[in-house]
């Protein structure tokens, strides 16, 4: 759910800088909620549990986050954002410098690792309501990133490509995948060798 960054008036003194203290806490947190999250499924972790591992009061906690959701959309949203950032500046073959196609298959494996360690999260954000995942700021930067790397590797129909891998990509497909049995290295392997078909232009002429 990465938004962009708001346009920000040159006279205005700008954003209030967050105290260390508070940065500290808000990390610890998140850290916090992360490993609860991954040892016990986001339904079981409640606010206290959050609070007592990452060793901060209660209040500061729900004055902070709000609630369970508001804590996990938080959580998301850090997690997308170091995404985002390796895809723009980070070394290839996932950031700039290498071709489209091996771009392509590097966004589809480091997208896995980040879907299936947050699986429970980016579910209850793609399925908040009907059509909520098309919606969300991070579907839309995660497509427009596959499009553009289609188009630089010259396939055909770049948008309908895109969406066709952000769709084998959502959370609810990738878990049923897991719930079957398949290995995440084998989905891993069968969504990059399809990326790197549908970037060849050969294969889509």
């Amino acid at each position: 759910m990465v938004r962009p960054v708001p346009q920000i008036d040159s006279r205005s003194p700008g954003p209030k800088k967050e105290r260390a203290d508070a940065a500290r806490n808000r990390a610890k947190v998140l850290q916090a909620a992360e490993r609860l999250f991954a040892e016990k499924g986001m339904a079981a972790v409640t606010m206290d549990d959050v609070a007592a591992r990452a060793q901060v009061g209660k209040g500061t906690l729900y004055r902070r986050f709000g609630d369970k959701s508001g804590l996990a959309a938080a959580l998301l949203d850090q997690r997308e954002a170091e995404l985002q950032q390796r895809l723009l500046t980070g070394p290839p073959p996932l950031g700039p410098g290498a071709p489209p196609q091996q771009r392509l298959v590097a966004f589809i494996d480091k997208y896995l690792d980040y879907l299936t360690r947050h699986l429970d999260l980016v579910k209850m954000s793609q399925m908040a309501s009907p059509g909520a995942r098309l919606r969300t700021g991070s579907h839309q930067l995660w497509q427009h990133h596959c499009r553009i790397l289609l188009a630089e590797a010259n396939a055909a129909d770049p948008e309908i490509r895109a969406d066709a891998l952000m769709a084998a990509l959502t959370a609810e497909q990738v878990e049923h995948w897991l719930a079957r049995g398949k290995p995440l290295e084998e989905i891993k392997n069968a969504l990059t060798r399809m990326a790197a078909d549908l970037a060849d232009e050969q294969r889509g002429r």
